[in-house]
């Protein structure tokens, strides 16, 4: 893993547009699903909790467009479409994977730091 320093940080004009395509609010949960195997809409759409069908829809076309997820549409009856990584994406499985385990792992101690924060500046709050 590369330092980051101060004299890094003047690239970080380079790098802001490639993190906003692979960590906005779906993404990251997307090609994590993925990660496991290739899915059709449904079953990410049963996976991901909560995300609805047009915000799905408008992420799968977007990380495809990034050349992160192919589509293939399948000859059944009626039409199936499955999404799978691509070799590009594959390279984000292991950071991906570490992030997933990190949120489950700390999510509790993240909980705790708000619910402390609230408790201190209930009067910053309102």
């Amino acid at each position: 893993m590369a330092e980051i320093d101060g004299n890094s940080l003047r690239d970080v004009g380079k790098t802001r547009p490639v993190l906003e395509h692979i960590t906005n609010k779906w993404s990251i949960l997307i090609l994590t699903v993925l990660c496991t195997k290739p899915s059709r809409f449904n079953e990410i759409r049963r996976r991901l909790d909560g995300i609805t069908h047009k915000a799905l829809a408008d992420a799968l076309k977007r990380l495809e467009r990034n050349g992160l997820v192919n589509r293939e549409v399948l000859n059944t009856a009626p039409i199936g479409v499955e999404y799978s990584l691509t070799p590009l994406a594959q390279t984000l499985q292991q950071p991906f994977v570490a992030l997933y385990d990190w949120a489950l792992e700390h999510g509790p101690s993240l909980e705790r730091a708000q619910e402390e924060y609230d408790r201190t500046h209930t009067d910053e709050i309102a």
